[in-house]
């Protein structure tokens, strides 16, 4: 489920440094804003993912990139159940 809350997901700005950040579309270009925070984002970043995106549509663009690497695929695969992941 995409969306599961209204605002935007709370990342740093730079993440998306080549996008106009206030005109941004979460939604539409959700692939590429999990696989930014997959690669580069601290652990408020992964929560606000998983908060925003929900944890099945996380892991589906996980198992389905081809930008992340296995490491970081199996990373996220261990950390969606972890208990760091309890906010």
């Amino acid at each position: 489920m995409i969306n599961q809350r209204k605002s935007a997901p709370d990342i740093r700005r730079h993440l998306l440094w080549e996008y106009d950040f206030d005109k941004f579309d979460f939604n539409r270009s959700s692939r590429l804003v999990i696989e930014r925070v997959i690669e580069r984002g601290n652990l408020k970043e992964w929560r606000e993912m998983i908060l925003y995106y929900g944890r099945e549509k996380v892991l589906a663009v996980a198992r389905q990139s081809k930008q992340l690497g296995e490491r970081e695929k199996s990373f996220t695969e261990i950390f969606i159940d972890s208990e760091f992941n309890a906010a």
